[in-house]
């Protein structure tokens, strides 16, 4: 078997804000394994916060591949890979989860089986996804919210962490009235202290807020702990729940954990915090960097697992240069096609990447 890689640029169709930075757009690498005469493929997408730069995925992204031709087939490399014998050790979690990615989808083409089958689910996931509004003013964040529920989305994400937490306040009133149907979710990604979110907890609980992901900064999972333990409104574990050690720390302690395939390592490394945390109280939540159709299609996969799916990166994008798996009136779904059942959007790149 054999690995390459191609860069692209993928554009958002407007700067999305959050508490922390703004961004406007990333760089994806895709990896493609070939083999027979079938090609599978995954994306690993850069990350500032995560430290993943272009050139220290590519570079590592290259090493796997070297040790990727040791194997037979997909199989017995998937094989090696979920026993921590493909990656390097250090190999971040996002290049792992892209090279499994790739296999399942070369190893479901094999096949003829689409990913969620080879999963041990018989049927297709269908979820209804969460679609993000970032920090923008209470008039805009009503008509994206207006906008969304026509469209049918249900789950609607508020990005919170203004220095001004009226300001906050007021985009969620403006959502609840643009959409009084929708869930909303609400993600500061870890701006507020103990103390402010003590105190605006409550009044984000008023507006029908039904959870708050990562509320305060990430670095100390016991203060979040017992932040969950009081607030009214159910509590997230995000920058603070990466690996399965951190899932196992807050089993229980925590009404959700949101596993990204690229922070943990790919479906089977989230297939088993989902065993973990099972029965425990705490849900599990998936959600996604943002990314092409290509790399949001293995976690619509386990959708069906997940309490909360919030699997919109692609429909972030200026252009997505993949498809397959849908969001555009807010469900994503595997569908029944073989491997992860995307596709190219151009005849030429469909050449480029054929299967």
């Amino acid at each position: 078997m054999k690995l390459t890689q191609h860069t692209v640029r993928l554009v958002l169709a407007e700067p999305l804000r959050i508490s922390r930075s703004v961004m406007t757009a990333r760089d994806a690498v895709r990896l493609t394994v070939g083999h027979e005469g079938l090609s599978g493929h995954g994306e690993a997408v850069t990350s500032v916060f995560y430290g993943l730069d272009i050139r220290t995925l590519r570079r590592l992204a290259a090493r796997t591949g070297e040790r990727l031709t040791r194997f037979a087939d997909p199989e017995s490399a998937l094989h090696a890979l979920r026993a921590g014998e493909l990656t390097e050790p250090g190999t971040p979690a996002a290049v792992t989860a892209a090279t499994e990615a790739a296999l399942l989808d070369l190893a479901g083409k094999r096949t003829g089986t689409a990913v969620h089958r080879l999963l041990g689910a018989p049927v297709a996931p269908r979820s209804a996804t969460a679609r993000t509004i970032s920090i923008v003013s209470p008039g805009r964040a009503a008509a994206q919210a207006r906008r969304l529920a026509g469209a049918g989305f249900s789950v609607i994400k508020i990005k919170a962490g203004d220095r001004d937490e009226e300001c906050d306040l007021d985009r969620v009133r403006a959502v609840r009235a643009a959409a009084p149907a929708a869930r909303l979710l609400l993600d500061p990604n870890g701006a507020w202290s103990q103390g402010r979110a003590r105190a605006l907890l409550p009044r984000f609980a008023g507006l029908g807020v039904e959870a708050v992901e990562q509320p305060i900064a990430p670095g100390d999972p016991e203060a979040l702990a017992r932040l969950a333990a009081r607030s009214p409104v159910p509590v997230i574990a995000d920058e603070d729940a990466v690996t399965f050690q951190d899932a196992r720390r807050l089993a229980g302690r925590v009404h959700g954990i949101n596993v990204k395939l690229a922070k943990c390592g790919g479906v089977h490394a989230a297939l088993r915090i989902a065993a973990l945390i099972e029965g425990s109280g705490t849900d599990l939540m998936l959600g996604c960097l943002t990314a092409s159709t290509l790399g949001i299609a293995p976690a619509v996969h386990i959708a069906d697992r997940a309490r909360w799916t919030d699997l919109d990166g692609h429909l972030l994008l200026a252009h997505d240069p993949w498809t397959g798996i849908g969001g555009g009136d807010g469900f994503v779904a595997a569908g029944g096609r073989p491997g992860l059942g995307v596709r190219p959007r151009t005849a030429d790149a469909a050449r480029s990447a054929a299967s």
